[in-house]
């Protein structure tokens, strides 16, 4: 195995970790633990090797997730916002629409498709 393959496997090792844990806080050291990389190194090549920055990457997989909660119309936009790891509401709201073009409530109330399959659904959802 070379030297980049090795690399790339670590990185997936850690991106899978956050996957798992996106509700949960998360820091860079632990990741970077994962990955057998010191802090910077796994920050640059996380970049690097997967087109988005850490953080972006957290932020759209939260998103993602706080979509499909969303859909369910039992859930609050307060408990959606804090099981998937969002502290405030504010700052779920600002994130959510910066990433989706969309308050969580205007979503919800546009996210109710008649009778379409479910993997055009989840293609039509995925924040860009």
């Amino acid at each position: 195995m070379s030297p980049r393959e090795d690399q790339n496997r670590r990185l997936l090792r850690a991106r899978d970790a956050i996957d798992r844990d996106f509700a949960q806080p998360l820091d860079v050291p632990a990741l970077a633990r994962i990955a057998l990389m010191s802090p910077s190194h796994f920050t640059r090549s996380f970049r690097t090797t997967f087109g988005e920055t850490l953080h972006r990457y957290l932020q759209r997989r939260r998103i993602e997730r706080a979509m499909a909660m969303l859909t369910d119309p039992g859930a609050t936009v307060t408990r959606v916002a804090e099981g998937v790891g969002f502290d405030s509401l504010g700052t779920f709201s600002r994130t959510f629409r910066s990433v989706v073009g969309k308050s969580p409530t205007e979503y919800r109330a546009s996210s109710r498709p008649a009778h379409v399959p479910v993997c055009f659904v989840k293609t039509w959802r995925r924040p860009a």
